[in-house]
């Protein structure tokens, strides 16, 4: 459990006080969730150890001085365009800036919140980030993810090819996060954090944290859309979201509308995309060459 994510609970919400409380106060709020949360008198136990993890962050001065001047802020800052290749190990080939579409709605999403232009300093401060609309916040974290997923990918080698922020209309009206080619296959992938725990029903990802959202489908839609425009085929789909909201590091979905469709954590992602989506279309002799080339030619990435 991490306490440093833009829709993370803050470590005061996890004791049930505010900022603001005395440490005395503070103190007293941590014994009684203790109590609240203790597994012997029916508390939950994972609840119980985040209230122990949020101590660790705010129960002394030092620390507590530490988590108000904005713990893990750093990680929400703008990251910068991947390099090529990082010092004698040849990193995979993108195309895109990853997470930069959405970080362009946080923005504008924060600025109408606040009725002022946000500069990056103010945009990625932790005090305006918790303070952020619902929705502001959800952006910011499907940016980092997007970003998460954009490093796992170029770590993986030469052998990877990834377009990132994929139009799939126009004037940027939507976009597929990821298109990946492989020497495992052709996929789409979506980066996503919905902020809890999620379930799945009939081939979709459900859950109090979801709502009404529906990714497969809309993995799939955009799937569809730079398949017909580069005319290539898709092995499979990949939805990859945090480890802590997963109870398995995979889990098939089976074929949606003939594609084969996984939910992975972000840790296993790496391991999914070297062996390949179980049911998934193989590419065959020179045939990943045309499919790069037919992306190409074919894909528009959103400009940063």
């Amino acid at each position: 459990m991490t306490f440093d994510g833009p829709l993370s609970a803050s470590a005061y919400e996890l004791l049930g006080v505010a900022a603001t409380v005395s440490d005395d106060e503070l103190r007293r709020a941590y014994r009684l969730r203790l109590r609240q949360t203790h597994p012997d008198t029916g508390g939950d136990a994972a609840v119980f150890v985040r209230v122990q993890q949020a101590w660790e962050l705010v129960g002394t001065s030092a620390a507590r001085a530490a988590y108000d001047r904005g713990r893990g802020a750093a990680s929400w800052a703008a990251r910068p365009a991947a390099p090529g290749a990082t010092g004698t190990h040849p990193r995979g080939r993108s195309h895109g800036q990853a997470g930069a579409w959405r970080r362009r709605r946080y923005r504008a999403l924060l600025a109408d919140q606040l009725g002022h232009e946000v500069t990056e300093a103010e945009a990625y401060d932790p005090l305006v980030v918790r303070a952020a609309s619902w929705e502001a916040r959800r952006m910011l974290a499907d940016a980092l993810a997007e970003e998460v997923t954009a490093s796992a990918i170029e770590e993986l080698g030469i052998g990877f090819t990834a377009w990132h922020d994929v139009a799939t209309g126009e004037d940027d009206g939507g976009k597929l996060d990821h298109v990946v080619l492989s020497p495992s296959g052709l996929y789409g992938l979506m980066s996503e954090d919905f902020g809890g725990p999620v379930r799945f029903r009939q081939g979709e990802v459900i859950g109090s944290a979801v709502g009404a959202a529906t990714p497969i489908r809309d993995l799939l839609a955009g799937m569809r859309t730079v398949a017909r425009a580069a005319r290539v085929r898709f092995g499979g789909a990949i939805l990859i979201l945090p480890d802590d909201d997963l109870d398995d590091a995979v889990t098939p979905l089976g074929a949606i509308r003939g594609v084969p469709v996984v939910v992975v954590r972000r840790s296993a992602l790496r391991t999914v995309l070297r062996g390949g989506v179980p049911g998934a279309r193989v590419l065959g002799g020179n045939e990943a060459f045309d499919v790069r080339s037919r992306l190409t030619h074919s894909v528009r990435v959103l400009s940063p």
